[in-house]
């Protein structure tokens, strides 16, 4: 089986093509070009000969409709969306309304399950920072969320005055990583990290206290920044979703 695997988040739009088991022609597209060029700036990139397409789609339900639409008839198939479930593929959502969990964060945490079988953390670190944790039974203990890095920057920028718009922090090593900035610039990039880091590493140490040996799992556009600059056992996975996309297709729930 072929089939089009499509994370659609708020800033980027990332596919893979699953072929025998393997990911493989992946790419990614940002929001903002498909805003300025429309779905052409993402189908012309896209193969047409797959036998299904599935999305994982948290911009929304009008740019959904359109996508489908347009994918539809680009690869001439049926497209499915993946949907946050009470239970699934091992797991246990601990929504009371299950479909309110965000379904990028639902599939994250299929793809991290069937993984490792074991206590994990899921951190996702995009426009919203996400935090999912689950036991070593596969039950969703529940997650937390805070604006991302670029988010935190933008915001700050359009509530001061005085602060202009500043870049994502440099990419940095932990033992370069520092609290206090001697100027206000880096004191806001010190700060975004560290904010990050720090709800990261608090709630490990949370995990721990109740007898937790969860594994981190880092994916999103920032998880890279934040693995390199993180001391705890961490797998650096960027491509989470897709991979929980081809999972719950080649296996029942």
């Amino acid at each position: 089986m072929s089939a089009l695997l499509l994370d659609v988040g708020n800033s980027h739009l990332k596919w893979g093509v699953l072929n025998e088991n393997n990911i493989d022609q992946m790419g990614s597209v940002s929001q903002e070009k498909i805003r300025q060029q429309g779905l052409a700036a993402l189908t012309r990139k896209l193969p047409r000969r797959v036998e299904s397409v599935c999305i994982s789609n948290v911009a929304g339900t009008n740019f959904g409709t359109r996508l489908s639409g347009v994918i539809g008839i680009h690869c001439n198939v049926d497209v499915h969306f993946a949907r946050s479930e009470k239970c699934g593929w091992g797991v246990t959502n601990s929504y009371k309304q299950p479909r309110l969990l965000g379904v990028d964060r639902w599939v994250a945490m299929v793809a991290a399950w069937a993984e490792l079988k074991s206590s994990c953390l899921i951190v996702d670190a995009g426009t919203a920072v996400t935090l999912d944790a689950i036991n070593d039974n596969g039950f969703h203990i529940g997650g937390q969320i805070i604006p991302g890095v670029e988010t935190m920057l933008s915001s700050l920028s359009s509530a001061t005055i005085g602060i202009s718009p500043l870049k994502i922090p440099m990419k940095r090593s932990a033992d370069q990583l520092k609290i206090f900035g001697q100027n206000t610039k880096e004191a806001i990039h010190e700060g975004t990290q560290n904010a990050v880091l720090g709800l990261v590493e608090r709630a490990i140490r949370m995990l721990q206290s109740n007898g937790y040996d969860s594994t981190v799992i880092l994916t999103g556009g920032g998880a890279k920044d934040i693995f390199e600059a993180f001391n705890e056992k961490s797998l650096y996975r960027p491509n989470l979703v897709l991979h929980g996309l081809a999972h719950m297709l080649e296996n029942d729930k």
